[in-house]
């Protein structure tokens, strides 16, 4: 049996696996605050590899990409708890509670862990929502979303320069990001909006830098890797090839020997 996710309420999302599972690329629009109820998250971003643990909360940043795979603890139970910190609802917040971000934040661009009683017990309190035997109204939803809010700023309060920066993303670097992302699988939507950029001037920038279009220049990126780990680190393409960004293997040995003349065998 593989993964399957619910909306318990508005923003809260309950995930449950009882076999490894291997998630999709995900483009992280919000920023959210999650639990590991049980098992492990192994998650992949442009920084490196991050374990969550179970009993672990996890605040994740938005506007990054991310690659997971889910593995069951001892009993076969995966079980992962999420709820999204929209900007919608830190707006209001931030409004009714007089918040301003007065500098960029500093801490780590990516994944935060802590370990903190109070939020513990919050994602605790959700078990008769997730479970069903209560049901939350949706003004009850929207206290529990504000009430996340409140613990994480009382854990942290340095993260009010991370969830009250409502600034625009500024254009960074397209060759340093492109080469530290290129093996996920998301639309070119996605890159353009993680780099601080239109669709359109993304494609004239990244014309501009590399000659071609991003949906070529990824083929091609992907598939100079691919040649490496086969000749070099002699690794098979099954090994790979949805870590490089390919859909499936029947794509990946076209498009290979389309390129180099040869199949991946033959290298």
């Amino acid at each position: 049996m593989g993964e399957f996710s619910e909306i318990i309420f508005g923003k809260l999302v309950y995930s449950c696996a009882f076999e490894k599972y291997r998630g999709d690329e995900e483009f992280i629009p919000e920023h959210f605050l999650g639990f590991q109820l049980s098992g492990e998250t192994h998650a992949f971003h442009a920084q490196g590899n991050t374990v969550i643990t179970e009993n672990t909360i996890v605040v994740v940043r938005k506007n990054q990409l991310i690659r997971t795979i889910k593995y069951p603890d001892k009993s076969g139970k995966y079980q992962f708890v999420s709820i999204s910190l929209d900007q919608e609802t830190l707006r209001q917040y931030a409004i009714e509670n007089k918040i301003v971000a007065d500098a960029p934040y500093q801490g780590n661009q990516k994944l935060f862990f802590e370990s903190d009683d109070y939020l513990r017990s919050y994602f605790l309190s959700l078990a008769p929502y997730i479970n069903k035997t209560k049901e939350a109204t949706p003004r009850l939803a929207a206290l529990k979303i504000r009430e996340a809010v409140e613990l994480l700023l009382q854990s942290r309060p340095d993260f009010k320069n991370l969830l009250f920066d409502f600034s625009e993303p500024y254009k960074i670097d397209l060759e340093e990001f492109m080469n530290q992302n290129y093996m996920f699988n998301v639309p070119v939507e996605s890159f353009a909006k993680l780099t601080g950029r239109s669709l359109s001037t993304f494609k004239r920038d990244f014309n501009r830098t590399f000659g071609i279009s991003p949906k070529r220049w990824l083929l091609e990126r992907r598939l100079d890797e691919a040649h490496y780990l086969i000749r070099h680190k002699q690794k098979r393409p099954a090994e790979f090839y949805l870590d490089l960004g390919f859909e499936n293997l029947s794509h990946f040995y076209f498009t290979f020997k389309q390129k180099f003349g040869l199949t991946s065998s033959e290298i």
